[in-house]
């Protein structure tokens, strides 16, 4: 169960914390980030340094939640090396999809030349997750020209997707909030590798960047990495140069795919290669497939978060033998947080 000690440790670290519903949750669209990359231990101690100064969001019951987010880019991945290259005015579009009950929005994120971040975002459940309506384009065009004085590229296509699962910790001051995020699985057409199962990817998100979190950590030698998750996805799937960030790929994922030759076009949707074939998007070691979210060894499966030796299961967190006064309630749906 090692792989699973993080989400474990996660959902531990927001059942002793008071919890606090999404209406009581203040608004954080325009604040400076910080992203951390720590360990499960790292992370037991940071939980034990924060004492009752937070509080953990709780919506319908659950307070760890799985997401699902769909990133878009240009053929020649222009916001990719935007990044790379640290350029000042960038932004990055995704669908992001609340698996626990919190409908579909799309999301556009605007890095300012002052290091801050704004986000914009449109509902978007009545289209599929993969997909840009004309309104969707409207709404990129329209924002990045009114806010970073960019055109829009004419062409965007989804490019990959991650998976993941989050803890949300909030100050009790209201200026601050932690996301904690475990069992992150990057995948496109092609493939998919899945993050170190004992490490934790923190987000500290702050009106002025200089939140308690941000201290704590400094004082526990802990230093921010300038990092995405869609940048380390594209770097490790399609196996590009990312030397800004070769320190993080090799200690945050599990392993890295070796090269391989791009899939070839004209596939039809399902087929071998394509976001529905083998290795995409419900096709073996994808959605739905084996080694996938729900599938062997995935989300639900035999040996994943609520199989035998799993979240739920025997000998697991909260199934017999494990620790069931502070397993993960199951309420009634709720509505998801969309921060």
């Amino acid at each position: 169960m090692a792989e699973l000690y993080a989400d474990a440790l996660m959902a531990g670290v927001a059942a002793t914390m008071p919890p606090l519903g999404l209406e009581d949750v203040p608004e954080l669209m325009s604040r400076v980030d910080r992203k951390y990359i720590v360990t499960s231990s790292t992370m037991a101690r940071l939980a034990g340094e924060l004492g009752d100064r937070f509080l953990a969001l709780q919506i319908g019951g659950r307070r760890q939640f799985r997401y699902t987010s769909t990133y878009f880019d240009t053929p020649d991945l222009l916001t990719y090396r935007q990044h790379r290259q640290d350029r000042r005015r960038r932004f990055k579009l995704r669908t992001r999809t609340y698996l626990d009950g919190g409908g579909q929005w799309l999301e556009l994120k605007l890095s300012g030349a002052r290091g801050s971040t704004d986000k914009h975002r449109i509902p978007y459940d009545d289209a599929p997750s993969q997909t840009l309506t004309p309104q969707a384009l409207d709404f990129v065009h329209d924002t990045l020209l009114s806010e970073l004085h960019l055109i829009a590229p004419e062409r965007l296509e989804p490019v990959l997707a991650t998976d993941y699962r989050r803890v949300t910790l909030i100050d009790r001051s209201g200026g601050a909030r932690l996301t904690c995020d475990t069992g992150l699985i990057c995948r496109d057409g092609r493939g998919s590798t899945p993050a170190r199962g004992d490490m934790v990817l923190l987000e500290s998100k702050s009106a002025g960047g200089k939140a308690l979190i941000d201290r704590l950590l400094r004082e526990m030698g802990v230093r921010p990495v300038s990092v995405s998750k869609y940048c380390l996805a594209v770097a490790a799937l399609r196996d590009l140069p990312a030397n800004r960030w070769h320190p993080v790929l090799h200690r945050y994922l599990a392993h890295r795919p070796s090269p391989r030759r791009p899939a070839s076009h004209g596939h039809a949707p399902g087929r071998t290669a394509g976001w529905g074939g083998t290795g995409g998007w419900g096709g073996t070691g994808g959605w739905g497939g084996t080694g996938g979210w729900r599938g062997t060894g995935g989300w639900s499966g035999p040996g994943g978060w609520s199989g035998n030796g799993g979240w739920g299961g025997t000998g697991g967190w909260s199934g017999a033998g494990g620790r069931g006064d502070h397993g993960e309630p199951t309420g009634a749906r709720g509505s998801q947080w969309r921060r």
